[in-house]
C-alpha cells in the first residue's frame, strides 16, 4: 500500500498495489501497520456501504464533532465518484479549503482525518462506496455543512442533482461558525 499526502494537512490518497495473474486480482485494502508507518493511527470500529443510483447525485458534507470525531477511509468499489474533503479545523492553515479526487474501482481511497467534512458526487450510475470508520456513528455528535456553501466553493464536476432534503437544509457557514476543534 502507498500512502500519499494531499494538499490539505492530514488528508491522504491510499493506493493499493494489487497482484494480478490469470485468475484475477488480489489487493490489500487496509493495513494498520502500514498506516501507522505513515502517521495514521486508526482503529476500525464501523464499516458502511452505500449505493447511489443517479449520476449527479450529491451526498454530504458530513462530519462528527468530538468526542466522536472520526477518521474515514473511503473507497469506491463500483462506478465513479468525485470524493470531497473539507478542512473544518479552525487552527489549520487550510481551514475551509477543500480537496476532491475521482475515485473508481482502481485501488485508490481517501483517508479523511478528524475535523474534516466529507461528501461525494456520483459520476456513474449505481456507484458503490465502502467507508471504514474510526468512531461509531453518534447522532448527537453529527454535523454538516452545505454542499454548495459559497464560503467553501466546491467545484462539482456536474451540476448537483438528487440531493436529500436533509443535505439541502444544512446551514451555510457564517461568522458564528466555530469549525471542529480536535
Amino acid at each position: 500500500m502507498k500512502c500519499t499526502p494531499l494538499s490539505l494537512p492530514g488528508l491522504f490518497l491510499l493506493e493499493s498495489e494489487p497482484f494480478s495473474d490469470h485468475r484475477g486480482r488480489f489487493a490489500r485494502l487496509f493495513c494498520e501497520k502500514e498506516l501507522k508507518e505513515a502517521g495514521i493511527d486508526m482503529n476500525i470500529v464501523q464499516i458502511n456501504h452505500s449505493v447511489t443510483r443517479e449520476v449527479g447525485a450529491v451526498r454530504g458534507m458530513h462530519f462528527q464533532f468530538p468526542p466522536h470525531a472520526e477518521i474515514k477511509i473511503v473507497r469506491c468499489l463500483q462506478g465513479r465518484c468525485f470524493d470531497v474533503a473539507v478542512d473544518l479545523r479552525p487552527d489549520s492553515p487550510t481551514f475551509l479549503e477543500w480537496h476532491g479526487e475521482v475515485l473508481s474501482g482502481d485501488d485508490k481511497a481517501l483517508i479523511i482525518p478528524k475535523g474534516f467534512a466529507h461528501g461525494f458526487q456520483v459520476l456513474e450510475a449505481d456507484t458503490e462506496l465502502l467507508y471504514l470508520h474510526s468512531a461509531y456513528y453518534t447522532p448527537g455528535s453529527e454535523g454538516a455543512v452545505r454542499f454548495n456553501d459559497p464560503a467553501i466553493g466546491i467545484e462539482w464536476p456536474l451540476v448537483p442533482t438528487d440531493i436529500s432534503d436533509r443535505d439541502m437544509q444544512h446551514p451555510l457557514i457564517d461568522d458564528q461558525f466555530q469549525g471542529v476543534r480536535i
